[in-house]
């Protein structure tokens, strides 16, 4: 992998007399306030960077990594795409270290209603408690697209990523 330095900034004004007239700590309001805008950037690069215009190249985005095809206009996920993301990290023996997947709240929505067996309803494919993906961690952010488009369907597509999560350089 060819590492080159990127730069994230985010940049605010607070007046002399908002500190001064403020009850709480305003400064550390607003410090908490752009670490999360700079976190958000950092999380949209490394997921959905583009490579172009001093972007990161994420995830995405990056060939030669496995990926798993909903269908030739997209699909509902089904419980095979699952084990197939996981079939698809475990083959280049990639399958260590921080193991988790990362999708949106479209996504978990849609996986909460959608049994792993079709015609059923008692066994969804996102279980409630502590790893609710297949025995993984999962995590939810809106930093994952929900408007990616595959074949016709345009714009309203997701995506869910699953692999070692401590191996992720940005």
């Amino acid at each position: 992998v060819t590492m080159t330095p990127k730069t994230v900034g985010a940049f605010t004004d607070i007046s002399r007399r908002l500190l001064n007239q403020s009850s709480i700590d305003v400064e550390s309001l607003v410090r908490m306030d752009l670490a999360t805008v700079l976190a958000l950037a950092i999380d949209l690069a490394g997921l959905h960077g583009t490579g172009a215009s001093n972007q990161p190249t994420g995830l995405i985005n990056v060939a030669g990594i496995g990926s798993v095809a909903g269908g030739t206009n997209g699909a509902v996920p089904t419980w095979a795409n699952i084990v197939a993301l996981e079939t698809a990290v475990a083959v280049p023996n990639a399958d260590i270290g921080r193991l988790a997947y990362v999708t949106n709240a479209k996504v978990r929505g849609k996986l909460k209603s959608t049994p792993r067996v079709a015609g059923t309803n008692d066994n969804m494919i996102w279980q409630d408690g502590n790893n609710p993906l297949n025995g993984y961690q999962s995590v939810v952010s809106n930093q994952v697209s929900s408007t990616l488009t595959k074949g016709t369907s345009s714009g309203v597509c997701s995506a869910i990523f699953y692999g070692n999560w401590g191996d992720l350089l940005v």
